[in-house]
């Protein structure tokens, strides 16, 4: 007791002499720490900022986190103490969770009788902070600690607590984490004996009861295509939006501050190359803080990236590994209490947005809505002449985010949406509970669990720049996980279909069924869809004993169509990413949906037998970067 006593004594802070209460700028005039020019430069940015006047010097260089940490101690007339030797005390931080320590960057220091001594990062924050520990301290009094040491301690504290809750941050009926426990091996024996049964008892009925099935889902799929192309050409060169959007008046405010997630895991040759893309951005540096999610056992990235230098906005937090869980949802989640911005963005490694891209999403945001709660951009490839496949694989992008998503948002459709360059409001991000850990498409998911909760989804005019998937077993092994996410998704939400029903209305409803059902079912059921190419080759079909011809020869019709849709689609994108060559390789696409019967069929293997396995898409193959977007047709 009395060397506890001691040590209290000895480190009990000491107010620092009375200054005049005077400007945050004034004081750092006074040490000499800034340049009159420089103050006038960093007030005229704080009229168009929604920035601290000390965070704006520091983003601009024009000042050191000391001297402002300095300053803002004589401002506000509190001792400012160095924590770097500091050991928190549990009992103290115990009274409030992790994230509420983290939100508001402070922590508890000492207890000197009736009175806590906590350590803030921002003094202009205390009233606030005082309210809400109300109850939880008798007295309180603040002393100044620099933002990096209060979050430092508070990450080694919290880490495993903070990584354990990344897990499991979206309510247990909205996540797939129960399926490991739930779901009975011996189901997929069961199935199989049941068709092999049917197939031995009626081969032929069965046959064509799956031939129908196929016909029907890859129908639904086509027609929800169809509204959304038709849509996009009836209001082609104007920007995708909600019908809401109109109903909030255009009034400029200041610029928020936006967080950027960056997942990383085992990338050291896309991680070294992801600074130099990023420093591209046009956005205000106070303004934009860009978060490198990496995993703490991935040795190889973090190597690569201390030898690169990381400017002021760009920070690193480390995922603790607990468990076998390593997905990218779950890196987010954690990283997402530290993140400190209003809207939070996601890119992934490989991406090369444009440098307006923030500032659109600003203006965006500001001009909808409020049940607006998130934006999708554009998804495009910087390598389409690499090969065939990345041919096919950026018109199928482009199709899908410039023709057909676009016209679904204007119809108010459930958008799934894409792993990167979505920006969602950081309130109604939280409100949801984040993305589900388990869920290897999190962004599909997301997009559905904020249709349910009555937000809505617009599209945005902005692009980011990917490398096409140009090797097929890296396709192959990337579109199993794409599936096995859309499964996932599906059974999740249809639990209680009618509540679903209930939440999302009819039309919204049966979009959802075409996409996940149309999406899955085509792939899976594609040998099916198949038999009815044999008629073209003389070959009589399967069900021909059973069907009248004149219905399998429109059956077989309608399937040209649909290719002559989907080629039309392709065509129509080329033109709208701007690579009019892609259009001579649309018809080629007609062998290039096939590939993803194998990836159904192994996304369903890893649905029963290991549901929540990442399976990672490796980057880097392709040089193509150097080039602009614009060059590559």
């Amino acid at each position: 007791m009395q060397d506890r006593s001691a040590g209290i004594l000895h480190h009990r802070p000491k107010r620092p002499p009375p200054y005049p209460r005077l400007p945050l700028g004034r004081h750092l005039l006074d040490i000499q720490a800034i340049q009159d020019t420089d103050l006038l430069r960093a007030l005229v940015l704080q009229r168009h900022q929604k920035a601290p006047l000390g965070h704006i010097l520091i983003s601009q260089g024009w000042a050191n986190k000391d001297q402002v940490l300095h300053a803002l101690s004589r401002q506000h007339g509190i001792q400012q103490v160095d924590l770097s030797k500091h050991t928190p005390d549990p009992r103290l931080l115990g009274r409030k969770p992790a994230q509420f320590w983290i939100g508001h960057n402070a922590l508890p220091w000492l207890q000197l009788g009736p009175v806590t001594v906590i350590a803030i990062a921002h003094p202009e924050h205390f009233h606030a902070l005082k309210q809400s520990l109300k109850g939880s301290f008798d007295q309180i009094r603040p002393v100044l600690a620099a933002e990096d040491q209060i979050t430092a301690l508070l990450t080694a504290y919290f880490r495993e607590e903070l990584a354990l809750a990344a897990n499991t941050r979206v309510p247990l009926h909205n996540s797939i984490r129960h399926w490991q426990t739930s779901n009975q091996h011996h189901l997929p024996l069961i199935l199989v004996t049941t068709l092999t049964g049917l197939m031995w008892c009626a081969p032929v009925l069965t046959f064509t009861f799956f031939c129908a099935l196929s016909v029907l889902l890859l129908s639904l799929f086509v027609g929800l295509k169809m509204c959304g192309f038709i849509t996009h050409l009836s209001h082609e060169g104007q920007v995708a939006t909600t019908p809401l959007s109109h109903e909030l008046p255009h009034t400029p405010q200041r610029l928020p501050r936006i967080s950027m997630l960056v997942p990383l895991f085992h990338e050291p040759e896309i991680s070294r190359k992801l600074v130099h893309r990023l420093q591209k951005l046009t956005y205000p540096r106070s303004l934009v803080e860009v978060v490198l999610v990496l995993e703490e056992h991935d040795i190889v990235t973090r190597a690569a990236l201390k030898a690169a230098s990381l400017p002021r906005w760009m920070h690193i937090i480390e995922v603790p590994h607990l468990g076998t869980l390593t997905t990218k949802p779950r890196a987010m989640n954690y990283a997402l209490n530290f993140c400190q911005g209003d809207i939070i963005g996601v890119w992934d490694a490989e991406d090369a947005p444009v440098p307006d891209q923030l500032e659109r999403v600003a203006r965006s945001f500001e001009q909808t809505a409020d049940n607006v709660a998130c934006l999708q951009g554009v998804l495009d490839y910087y390598n389409p002449r690499t090969n065939w496949l990345s041919r096919c694989f950026t018109l199928e992008y482009a199709s899908w985010f410039r023709v057909v998503l676009p016209g679904l948002a204007r119809l108010g459709m459930v958008l799934p949406l894409g792993g990167t360059t979505l920006f969602v409001k950081r309130a109604a991000l939280e409100s949801l509970g984040g993305w589900d850990a388990h869920n290897v498409t999190e962004d599909a998911d997301l997009g559905v669990r904020l249709a349910r909760s009555g937000y809505l989804t617009e599209m945005i005019d902005t692009a980011t720049f990917e490398e096409a998937n140009c090797h097929l077993w890296s396709w192959i092994r990337q579109r199993s996980r794409w599936l096995k996410g859309f499964m996932v998704t599906y059974l999740v939400h249809m639990r209680r279909p009618r509540l679903l029903l209930d939440e999302l209305g009819w039309k919204r409803f049966l979009g959802f069924q075409a996409f996940f059902l149309g999406t899955v079912g085509q792939f899976l059921l594609a040998p099916f869809l198949w038999s009815f190419w044999l008629m073209l080759l003389g070959v009589p079909h399967p069900s021909a004993s059973i069907l009248p011809m004149n219905v399998l020869y429109g059956t077989a019709a309608s399937l040209m169509l649909f290719e002559l849709l989907g080629i039309s689609i392709a065509i129509t994108a080329s033109f709208a990413s701007n690579r009019p060559s892609l259009a001579f390789w649309a018809p080629s696409m007609i062998l290039y949906f096939p590939l993803g019967c194998i990836a159904a069929f192994k996304a369903l293997h890893e649905l029963v037998w290991r549901p929540y396995y990442w399976d990672k898409t490796t980057h880097g193959h392709s040089d193509a970067e150097s080039q602009t977007p614009h060059q590559q047709h």
